[in-house]
């Protein structure tokens, strides 16, 4: 079968088991961290690019994507999380993993331009509200070879749709993005298995406007 065949059969089989959602004038899509929703104006934007830039590999970004699956079962909607270098690890959800990831399309990629590629084909598709390209355990060179432009086209695909844009990296990249969250956390082991750990989580926000940025800091 043609590859373009095989698009149109993915994206039939995408929009029967993750259906469209009805119109909704909502402009963003909460996280379910209310220091987060706050700091970026009520949530993630639709319609744009926010980059999560975690310095660290064990700043919290993996906490960052478990809150968001928590605020997708919470609000009934389904997101897509297109893991870069197939790292998710579903079992660190807990007793309510099963339940969570009903409401998660997990595209497993083990390269950035397999994941790229799979970002077009979802903003193009337009089913889900939230959009996540995990890059952080990438190698930085193979973030490189990510041409510039592509981010620019992807922000003109997201623009066209009801859907937020998360993308994951390691260094600041996306110069489309709307917003730049930086994660400035440093956890270990024993963090992780504090019940509320996610509560303690430290961010600094860039939001960039006609070249213009504003820095916040919230905890």
């Amino acid at each position: 079968m043609a590859a373009s065949g095989k698009i149109v059969d993915l994206r039939k089989l995408l929009a029967e088991r993750f259906p469209q959602p009805p119109f909704s004038a909502v402009t963003r899509l909460a996280t379910g961290l209310s220091f987060v929703d706050q700091t970026i104006g009520g949530g993630l934007p639709k319609g744009a690019i926010t980059e999560l830039i975690s310095p660290q590999i064990s700043a919290g970004s993996a906490s960052f994507i478990q809150a968001l699956l928590q605020a997708a079962h919470r609000d009934c909607y389904f997101l897509a999380l297109i893991d870069g270098r197939d790292s998710f690890d579903p079992f660190a959800l807990g007793e309510l993993g099963n339940v969570r990831l009903r409401n998660l399309l997990w595209v497993r990629c083990s390269k950035a331009l397999e994941a790229v590629k799979a970002a077009d084909l979802l903003l193009r598709d337009g089913n889900f509200p939230l959009v996540i390209i995990d890059l952080v355990l990438n190698p930085p060179e193979e973030l490189r070879k990510i041409p510039q432009p592509t981010w620019y086209r992807l922000q003109r695909l997201v623009e066209s749709a009801p859907t937020a844009c998360l993308v994951l990296s390691r260094h600041g990249m996306v110069s489309s993005a709307q917003f730049k969250i930086v994660l400035e956390n440093s956890w270990s082991l024993e963090t992780f298995e504090e019940d509320e750990a996610i509560s303690r989580l430290r961010i600094r926000v860039q939001r960039s406007h006609l070249h213009r940025q504003e820095s916040v800091t919230a905890n």
